[in-house]
């Protein structure tokens, strides 16, 4: 069964204009979707928890510039510590907001100090919350225009 070429040439039309017609759809979904994401929608990223709120009203963000570090213990065969640090800041309190940002390199340093100087049989024992403690008043002890209230230890695994 062969079709004419009047026939096949109606029904190459239907095609291409079925497609064209799924592309122009596909492009007003894409569009639309856009313009809800930017101005309709609270973007949370996928590591951060809700943000805080001052007394004053200002809102609070999780600091995740510090990424994730990986850290050897004090053994003789070390195990390796990864874990990723994050904390409340305000970024309405710009000079606090920079000096957190120029911390960074020493915020790593310190996570990787105090994990190097642990044996793993200790590390373990610990209280995760304890970890917190220690490595909060490191890192205010530090900082001089303000300093960190609350601390979140994400992904903590010690591997060996």
């Amino acid at each position: 069964m062969s079709l004419t070429g009047d026939k096949r040439s109606r029904l190459l039309l239907y095609v291409y204009r079925g497609l064209l017609g799924l592309l122009i759809l596909s492009g007003l979904v894409f569009i639309c979707g856009t313009i809800y994401g930017v101005f309709f929608h609270k973007n949370l990223p996928s590591r951060e928890k809700p943000a805080a709120s001052r007394k004053g009203g200002e809102e609070g963000q999780l600091f995740t510039g510090i990424g994730t570090i990986r850290a050897s213990t004090a053994d003789t065969q070390p195990a390796m510590v990864i874990l990723f640090v994050t904390f409340i800041y305000y970024p309405e309190d710009k000079a606090f907001s920079e000096e957190l940002a120029l911390r960074v390199k020493d915020f790593k340093q310190i996570i990787i100090d105090y994990f190097s100087s642990s044996p793993v049989s200790e590390l373990r024992g610990l209280d995760e919350e304890i970890i917190k403690t220690e490595l909060l008043f490191r890192f205010n002890s530090i900082l001089r225009l303000g300093k960190i209230e609350t601390m979140y230890l994400g992904d903590y695994i010690i591997i060996g």
